[in-house]
């Protein structure tokens, strides 16, 4: 009706003269809303597009359908983690890829029984019964993990979005502030908190817009309650910011608020506490299986490799100790991380990481450059196998024995060449991929530790009546030689020399200050800087003063952390660049001290044995037995050993490095990637110091001994 139209028209203008309406270049519900399916699309891999794909495919094909309690873990790990799958898929792609393995190793088998002629493939020499054996206990022992695929990514999703949710109370927190607007509230959040919690932010939107709840308040409520098991301490603090949007008072309202930034800070700090506490435990589990037992263990393998007649092969020991026992490790480390609460780990540079030139050509030749050369040992007995030549005092270069070995000391030292180039391969393509990010995050870091203060500054200024765009100088002068005061400095740049206004000065895509310093903390707190200044001077002053102390609080918080995890993540630094390699060295060259003695005893006993029988002397009946037990030919040769072990030092090196970086940071790639980068050189290269000393000085006393004991015994 016209006289309703003009008297909507006539208080909207009144609301006007009172009320900004334009909020901070924010999307409407249906545009924001529509974003999520594109955002998803870029937000999640392509591998696993690949596998929605393939689950929904094998779904509809082979329709195999799990347990109803099963059921309904894979359709809230379905949903938390915004898959585009059904339970009854992932639990058909389980069984359809173990059925696939076991009719690989079912062909093999069969080839097998061919190519000899059909005797049975176990005899000895003959080696293709061990693959299928192997490969059918993998289907078997994989089918279980593998159809719960939807819960390990839901894990991981949880992990990653726990880590943001202290920024994303307080970006709301910030904006509700000055505009009490929920929607608004949690659509600026979304924009600024980053993957993957920004994705379950836009899919409350997306919800209401499909029409599966009917207001924005219900699909919050309903996504809350998904968080209620995992993270109280979220919860809670949202339904305060929730209860602010019904206080008549601002007083009151402006409490709620800053009682939800105080529940999740203290909830997290408490949990972190407890988490701490428990942690030391798994943490000695973990080192004592994944360094301390297995790397010891291996000095025994020689020696079972002899007593038992060559029944252990070194491929044997590679299933055990470069597959099985990194993927359990991996396992235990996934889950410590998985029980750690949330944090405040955000990367600041993560578009920009997204970005990067990943140098996957300049690692790759390198690596197999130089494994090349570890590897040179086996080439040239294969295009030759008469090459052969002495070392001085320390024996035979390769050292075959038929078709057994190399057993040489020179072939083990040129096998060092194999950790070292998957070392190098791995440090080049991290340094070079993380080199430059990481000096722009920790000038960013810098900035934001600073962050607090200036902004205190600035609110001061601007409350004392001062214009936003003289305040920037003034506290770009004020703070000079610093990143915050260099940030002030370029944005008063732009205003004086470009004549830009404030919001360009920081915000122009071409020469905005914000460009020299990719933070969300700081771009956020610049919008609502923008947005607050629309309402007058001292809403902004009463603004960024309230940022000022949550951002201080935040890193106040987060340095408690940091000293409460202090004491664990020393330990694990000091297992992966110190104790980890040099146990490991110790053993190779340990090793390899046993097996040239058992080569010794058993060519001194074959020489016994010759002299025995030719001239039929007395108490020489049993060496034959001896004979048999030392026959260097079943032992496990050293430069396979060496290979086995130095592969492991590297899986090892990596895992644990990621599963420290995850307890200090939570789920920060960029530091996680440089750590490795650094680590990884460095552990390697102390492991390949450690394991040619010992080789050298051990394998020299051990040809000492026994040259002595051969001389003996024939005078």
């Amino acid at each position: 009706m016209p006289e309703t139209e003009d008297i909507l028209k006539r208080y909207e203008e009144r609301l006007k003269q009172n009320v900004s309406l334009e909020e901070v270049d924010l999307p409407s519900n249906k545009d924001f809303s529509k974003e999520y399916a594109k955002f998803r699309q870029e937000a999640l891999s392509n591998k696993l597009t690949f596998y929605e794909s393939l689950c929904f495919t094998l779904g509809k094909i082979l329709n195999f359908a799990p347990k109803q309690k099963e059921r309904e873990e894979l359709e809230k790990a379905i949903e938390a983690a915004h898959l585009r799958l059904t339970p009854t898929g992932s639990t058909s792609f389980a069984i359809f890829t173990s059925f696939m393995i076991t009719l690989v190793a079912i062909f093999i088998m069969a080839l097998s029984y061919v190519l000899t002629s059909g005797d049975p493939p176990i005899i000895e020499g003959k080696t293709m019964i061990t693959i299928p054996i192997m490969l059918l206990l993998g289907a078997t022992i994989a089918l279980k993990p593998m159809s719960k695929i939807p819960i390990y990514l839901a894990n991981r999703w949880r992990l990653r979005a726990s880590n943001q949710m202290v920024l994303c109370v307080l970006y709301i927190v910030m904006y509700l502030r000055h505009t009490s607007n929920l929607e608004h509230a949690i659509k600026f959040a979304a924009q600024h908190v980053g993957l993957p919690l920004s994705l379950d932010l836009r899919k409350i939107f997306w919800d209401v817009e499909v029409g599966r709840y009917t207001t924005i308040k219900e699909s919050l409520d309903l996504y809350l309650a998904k968080w209620r098991d995992y993270n109280q301490e979220f919860v809670t603090a949202f339904h305060l910011i929730e209860s602010s949007l019904y206080e008549p008072s601002e007083d009151r309202r402006l409490q709620l608020l800053d009682k939800a930034i105080e529940v999740i800070l203290e909830g997290t700090y408490e949990k972190m506490m407890h988490y701490a506490q428990d942690l030391k435990s798994p943490i000695t589990i973990l080192h004592m299986l994944g360094v301390i037992l297995p790397i010891l263990g291996l000095v025994v393998f020689p020696l079972i490799g002899a007593f038992l007649g060559g029944l252990v092969k070194w491929y044997h020991l590679a299933f055990l100790y470069d597959i099985i026992l990194p993927i359990t490790i991996y396992v235990l480390g996934i889950n410590i991380l998985s029980k750690r609460p949330t944090g405040y780990g955000e990367t600041p540079v993560e578009k920009a990481f997204l970005k990067v030139k990943k140098p996957y050509g300049m690692a790759i030749f390198f690596a197999f450059l130089i494994c090349l050369l570890g590897f040179l040992p086996l080439i040239i007995h294969f295009l030759d196998p008469s090459t052969e030549f002495e070392i001085a005092n320390f024996g035979k270069f390769l050292d075959y024995r038929g078709d057994k070995g190399p057993f040489g000391i020179g072939a083990l030292i040129f096998s060092l060449f194999i950790p070292i180039g998957l070392a190098v391969g791995f440090t080049i393509y991290y340094k070079t991929k993380t080199s430059g990010l990481i000096k722009i995050r920790n000038q960013t870091i810098t900035l934001e530790k600073e962050f607090a203060s200036s902004l205190f500054q600035l609110g001061n200024r601007i409350g004392d009546g001062v214009p936003a765009e003289l305040a920037f100088a003034t506290v770009a002068k004020n703070m000079e030689g610093t990143p915050t005061g260099n940030f002030f400095n370029l944005v008063t740049i732009n205003i004086r020399n470009l004549g830009m206004s404030l919001k360009q000065a920081i915000f122009n895509t071409r020469t905005g200050a914000i460009l020299s310093y990719p933070s969300s903390l700081i771009e956020s707190s610049m919008e609502i800087l923008i947005e607050s200044s629309k309402k007058g001077s001292q809403i902004v002053a009463q603004a960024l003063t309230s940022i000022s102390t949550y951002v201080f609080r935040i890193h106040q918080v987060n340095e408690r952390l940091k000293d409460l995890l202090a004491e664990v993540i020393s330990s694990m630094k000091s297992q992966i660049t110190f104790l980890t390699p040099i146990i490991a060295g110790i053993v190779v060259g340990i090793s390899s001290m046993i097996v040239t003695i058992l080569g010794s005893l058993g060519s001194m006993f074959e020489r016994y044995t010759a002299n025995s029988a030719g001239e039929g002397t007395a108490g020489f009946e049993n060496i034959g037995a001896m004979v048999d037990l030392f026959k260097i030919q079943d032992v496990i040769p050293s430069f396979y050993f060496q290979l086995i072990v130095g592969i492991y030092v590297v899986q090892l090196i990596y895992i644990l490095t990621k599963i420290s970086c995850g307890i200090e940071n939570g789920p920060d790639r960029l530091t996680a990637e440089d750590r490795i980068g650094k680590n990884m050189m460095t552990a390697t290269l102390l492991y390949i110091i450690v394991s040619l000393t010992v080789i050298l000085i051990f394998n020299l006393l051990a040809s000492t001994i026994m040259q002595s004991t051969l001389t003996a015994s024939a005078a």
